[in-house]
């Protein structure tokens, strides 16, 4: 490399030579600027890359970190890999069992046995002198319960049949139960519906069932699917009554879940109220399947649901299933360490201690002094939320239409400050439960049907189980055996749905 001395020297003495050179180092110079500004950019687009590979793997661990006890999705979703059961609830401090004062449930002598089998002392056992005609001193029982030998009873029906002497010729007219000269009674359609649709039993199996144990030896699938064609041809009055107390319930939870019908994915939307529950089965899941169930549509009360856009295209009120809620939190405070997500935890949590306190002393709300409190700390927490996320800066600069893609806290932060009413309605009315667990439940008990027996052949079987379903679960709620609620369709003479009293 030329010195800055031996430069001046070279200019001095030979001009054209020290042109030569500065073109040359210019052009040096520029090749510099050039490998420079390739570098740079090759830098940026690397830096660029790891971060989005970054942002990937993050998305992809937090993904696999999601399960039934930290996010939406179902405990069958878990697999083999079942998180360890942690109730949010805090300690009782009461031993585990039943508590000091609870009824024990055990077998109790009766005072009118069926069968009483004496067992006489003849001799004595010592000397062996007989004892035939001597009174007992006393008499020891014991009592065993079990069931007599299950068979069926045949009833035959005769119908007279007259002559009159005007030759008019008179016959007796038979009972509804007995419409064909061989037929099976209310009795054992009820029994075997409630093993198929309240213990969801394969339809196969129910027919096993029904021969083995009660000597059933012709009954068959096509047997039970007549009989719950029956079922649900003469549930449509009781069905239709149901969802018009569905409708006109103050609270009411909705839920919805996929199900499989003639190889097409259906969904069963369900309304839940803690005496009744209705089903309705249709092929799409959102705002047209909820109109065509017409309840949403006239529903006048507070409907307590997760956050699916579809339902807040209705003008009821509306309440937030918190444990939806309470699952993201949790998500977020073990994955992602969000102090806010904790204390959010801990005060929903306590404004249901207070709310149950309350509610076991009697009053009907909780005071003003209480509700502005809670109201003022709920606030408080989403507002540390928002500092412990904050916006990022490009995307405050970012010039792009649509809604802007954010993080997970973000999204949940904006739910809760934009609907605190929906969100803390458990608080303000203590007819609002804290979640959508009943709505829950008898969506499991369907998806658990599924699962034992399979998907449904065809749309119309899932119409048919939604209807017998909700009629067994709503009798149930009001204190009827699922059996005898059956028995009473087959009768002629299902319960009434507008005896429920809503509450």
């Amino acid at each position: 490399m030329i010195t800055r001395e031996q430069a001046l020297v070279l200019c001095t003495a030979d001009p054209v030579a020290a042109a030569h050179l500065l073109c040359e180092l210019s052009a040096g110079l520029d090749r510099l600027r050039a490998d420079f500004a390739a570098l740079k950019a090759e830098n940026d687009a690397l830096r660029t890359e790891c971060q989005a590979l970054r942002e990937e793997v993050r998305q992809l661990k937090e993904q696999l970190a999601k399960n039934s006890r930290n996010s939406s999705k179902p405990p069958s979703s878990d697999g083999y890999a079942k998180p360890a059961p942690k109730s949010l609830r805090k300690p009782s401090g009461r031993p585990s069992g039943g508590q000091d004062g609870h009824p024990g449930h055990t077998l109790g002598m009766v005072d009118q046995p069926d069968h009483v089998v004496p067992h006489r002392v003849v001799s004595c056992e010592k000397c062996g002198c007989r004892l035939d005609d001597c009174p007992p001193d006393r008499i020891e029982k014991r009592q065993v319960f079990d069931l007599p030998e299950p068979r069926l009873e045949v009833t035959e029906h005769q119908a007279e049949i007259k002559t009159c002497t005007c030759g008019h010729v008179n016959r007796a007219a038979f009972p509804e139960t007995a419409k064909a000269p061989v037929q099976y009674g209310p009795r054992v359609k009820s029994t075997a519906l409630y093993l198929r649709d309240y213990h969801l039993l394969p339809s196969e199996r129910v027919a096993e069932a029904m021969s083995e144990l009660f000597g059933a030896g012709s009954f068959s699938e096509g047997t039970l699917a007549t009989f719950s064609r029956d079922g649900h041809r003469r549930l449509e009055t009781t069905d239709t009554a149901i969802r018009r107390l569905a409708t006109e319930a103050n609270v009411a939870g909705f839920d919805e879940t996929g199900m499989r019908a003639g190889g097409t994915l259906h969904w069963l939307h369900t309304v839940s109220t803690p005496l009744i529950t209705w089903y309705f089965a249709h092929a799409k899941r959102g705002t047209k399947a909820m109109d065509a169930a017409g309840v949403l549509p006239d529903f006048k009360g507070r409907a307590v649901h997760d956050f699916w856009e579809s339902y807040l295209n209705y003008g009821c009120l509306h309440a937030f299933c918190n444990a939806h809620l309470l699952r993201e939190l949790v998500f977020l405070w073990e994955q992602q360490e969000q102090r806010w997500a904790a204390a959010m935890i801990d005060h929903l949590l306590d404004i249901k201690e207070t709310v149950d306190k309350a509610v076991q002393a009697g009053a009907g709300r909780l005071d003003d002094q209480q509700l502005d409190r809670f109201q003022s700390r709920y606030f408080d927490i989403v507002l540390d939320g928002y500092d412990e996320n904050p916006e990022p800066q490009a995307a405050k600069t970012a010039k792009r239409r649509g809604r802007r893609k954010q993080s997970k806290a973000r999204n949940l932060l904006d739910r809760f400050r934009g609907h605190p009413g929906e969100i803390l309605a458990f608080m303000y009315d203590f007819s609002v439960p804290l979640d959508n667990n009943g709505s829950e439940r008898a969506l499991r008990m369907a998806k658990l049907k599924q699962k034992i027996s399979g998907t449904f052949r065809k749309p119309d079987s899932l119409l048919v189980f939604a209807r017998i379903r909700g009629y067994i679960a709503t009798a149930r709620k009001n204190g009827i055996n699922a059996i005898d609620a059956l028995h009473r369709v087959f009768e002629g003479a299902p319960f009434a749905p507008s005896q429920i009293c809503q509450t």
